[in-house]
């Protein structure tokens, strides 16, 4: 393996790190006015992911970032390519950060519904552009031998990417009401572990039929067994939950997150963005890769940097570890 496979293989970790983490905290926005009853359970909600959520997003600046150095012509064209609809997943997960801090800035109900709900719709369109962007990736771009994208701005909305968009959703859906289950107490957690099971098979659908498309498009006999693994581990997360094991549903949906990344990023390789104008013009890995010594400069910062960042960002899940309930909310207190 050469430093360019080495660095495909780690943005496809820090999508991996995204989507687990950033999944159950859309999850958690959307499902705001289906769980929560009042204004002290939707605080509740919101206390659940308030001192981790700015964190999670971290890794989608990181997966970012590390794409520009490590493979410039794939963000070049990916990122030209749906300039649009990464204009509206950045302004909605603008608009959701901006919520969560000045939703409790004024002692008023008016004020806390009206940003609760861009809570809400933020948290849906950025679980919508994050599908959208990943399913692109994955099935392809119209984009010619320049990397340039053929069409209108919304090319890359069609229906296996709408599918991708689907499949984001409804996981975050799924995710953040078994997290929400893990991390509350009282009524609270027995109505989030009462949706997930009534709702969550269902959910989890468009995820099972993306992953089929994807692996009929480019699949491999290794990224099919990637695939069975999710079913069977999405199953055992229903079972588990059935069973009042919160903690254990929502580890193996953490299995089931990088067993989808292992099935979408296996089948994507060599490329890195195929072409659905011609295949002789897909993106791959060994065309975009930066110089060996941009990506061993990369590697060695990664080496000493990377720990560090993990080391921290777990510990702030350890200490913020207990459950919350309505009784750890104290009154609205506006300075």
């Amino acid at each position: 393996m050469d430093l360019a496979d080495l660095w495909f293989c780690v943005i496809a970790v820090l999508w991996l790190g995204y989507l687990f983490l950033e999944g159950f905290d859309f999850g958690v926005g959307m499902l705001m006015p289906v769980l929560a009853r009042d204004d002290t359970e939707r605080r509740v909600m919101i206390n659940t992911i308030g001192p981790v959520w700015d964190g999670n997003e971290v890794w989608l600046l990181v997966a970012g970032g590390a794409t520009f150095a490590a493979f410039p012509g794939w963000y070049a064209s990916l990122f030209s390519g749906t300039y649009l609809l990464l204009l509206l997943f950045l302004v909605a997960l603008i608009g959701r950060g901006v919520a969560f801090e000045y939703r409790g800035k004024v002692d008023s109900d008016r004020w806390r519904r009206w940003w609760d709900r861009v809570i809400v719709a933020g948290s849906l369109v950025a679980a919508i552009g994050v599908g959208l962007l990943v399913a692109t990736t994955v099935l392809g771009l119209p984009i010619d031998a320049d990397g340039n994208r053929v069409g209108s701005p919304f090319a890359a909305v069609t229906a296996e990417s709408l599918l991708g968009a689907a499949a984001l959703v409804g996981f975050a859906l799924v995710h953040g009401s078994v997290f929400i289950a893990l991390k509350t107490d009282g009524d609270i957690r027995h109505r989030a572990r009462a949706f997930a099971i009534r709702v969550g098979p269902w959910a989890l659908l468009p995820l099972a039929g993306l992953l089929v498309v994807v692996q009929l498009t480019s699949g491999k006999w290794w990224t099919w067994t990637a695939v069975a693994v999710v079913l069977v581990v999405a199953a055992l997360a229903f079972e588990r939950l059935t069973a009042g094991r919160e903690g254990q549903a929502f580890a193996a949906l953490g299995v089931a997150v990088v067993a989808t990344v292992v099935a979408l990023f296996g089948a994507l390789y060599p490329n890195v963005l195929p072409s659905t104008v011609d295949p002789a013009f897909s993106l791959t890995v060994a065309d975009t890769a930066s110089s060996p010594y941009t990506l061993e400069v990369m590697s060695w910062v990664a080496l000493f940097g990377t720990p560090a960042v993990l080391v921290y960002q777990g510990w702030t899940y350890w200490v913020f570890r207990k459950r919350v309930s309505t009784a750890h909310i104290p009154p609205v207190h506006v300075p």
